[in-house]
């Protein structure tokens, strides 16, 4: 069993247990449940956005501990701060130390739309994101079925919140429907862990037109984002890069300053 068939075992155990304890019902008359969502799509592509999504996260499988010092709070107002164009939280416990109350606490402190990065294998957790605060969800092709991912996407949509479809191989192409408002493509082999860059640009034409398209994962250069830029990449989505710093924030707005001074000499 490989990392990533740990997890969606070990998720299927804790999606089990959260529905007993916050049955729907009781997310569905959460505060946040009915407020409307703010749009990524529309954040990333907007006239002289950053294109970044910066992530809070507290460790991963391959790297470990990645920050176990900064709070949501700190981290959070800084990203938004340095400019970037919405934020990603990572709630999954077992394996990246986050928690719904990350999310409930990022929410609190940011009009940014955020992203619930989640293994979601459950309409539940959709359901959830929305009770949380999240403006858009994560869906893995690489976990899910194409009927899946089309179900979950149109459960998603039903609740006003945008999807987001990871994929890394060109076998995933299928389960892209039109309830996708972003498509991620992952430099990171979500099994081995290891990282290719070039991953984007191979599965970037493959792709058809009607979804902003983001690279995710390895991008610790803003000289790297220079050719993703250049064959269409409108967005990034990068954490470890800015949480492995002392100072997330700051490094995420000299990041982002580094990004727009590419960009002027692209223009």
């Amino acid at each position: 069993m490989d990392i990533l068939e740990k997890i969606i075992a070990t998720k299927r155990i804790e999606v089990a247990d959260r529905k007993t304890k916050m049955p729907v019902e009781d997310l569905e008359r959460s505060l946040l449940f009915e407020r409307n969502v703010v749009s990524m799509s529309r954040a990333i592509t907007e006239q002289g956005s950053s294109g970044i999504i910066s992530e809070f996260k507290r460790r991963s499988p391959s790297k470990g501990v990645i920050n176990a010092s900064s709070s949501v709070e700190e981290v959070i107002k800084g990203y938004a701060q340095a400019g970037c164009a919405g934020i990603s939280v990572l709630t999954d416990q077992g394996y990246f130390g986050g928690h719904v109350e990350d999310l409930v606490i990022a929410r609190r402190n940011t009009l940014k739309p955020i992203l619930r990065k989640e293994f979601i294998i459950d309409e539940y957790q959709i359901i959830e994101a929305k009770a949380i605060g999240a403006d858009l969800v994560l869906l893995i092709a690489e976990v899910l079925t194409a009927a899946e991912v089309k179900n979950l996407a149109a459960t998603a949509q039903s609740l006003g919140l945008e999807v987001l479809l990871e994929m890394h191989t060109n076998e995933q192409l299928p389960k892209v429907n039109y309830d996708i408002d972003i498509v991620g493509i992952n430099n990171r082999n979500l099994k081995t862990f290891e990282v290719d860059l070039d991953a984007s640009i191979r599965l970037f034409h493959q792709l058809g037109d009607g979804f902003v398209k983001i690279s995710e994962s390895g991008l610790s250069e803003v000289s790297s984002l220079e050719k993703l830029i250049s064959a269409g990449f409108q967005g990034f989505l990068i954490g470890e890069n800015f949480m492995k710093t002392e100072h997330p924030g700051l490094a995420c707005s000299q990041f982002i300053k580094q990004l727009n001074e590419l960009k002027s000499m692209q223009a």
